[in-house]
């Protein structure tokens, strides 16, 4: 599954990624490969990026708390999110 995640600033981050969860209106969801497709509001919240050697810009890693090797979460304000055929593209602020 390919995540790419757009702030006002720049792209923060493009890869492959095995799981991603998302504060949503309703709660926090997660997403898996052949999810179905999904457009949502972000909250206030982390996204959660879990995937094998995942690879950020040196200028926008710091922006990204380390949990693991393989798990990464990403504060937001809010933001909008698309889900389709396997790619999830993430508008956040």
């Amino acid at each position: 599954m390919i995540l790419e995640i757009v702030s006002p600033e720049a792209k923060l981050f493009s890869g492959q990624v095995t799981a991603v969860s998302v504060p949503g209106v309703d709660g926090e969801f997660q997403m898996l490969n052949n999810h179905a497709p999904i457009v949502s509001l972000l909250t206030e919240g982390r996204i959660k990026i879990v995937g094998n050697n995942l690879q950020f810009e040196p200028q926008f890693e710091k922006k990204f708390e380390k949990i693991d090797n393989n798990t990464y979460y990403l504060p937001i304000k809010s933001g909008t999110l698309e889900l389709q055929d396997n790619k999830i593209n993430i508008l956040a602020n």
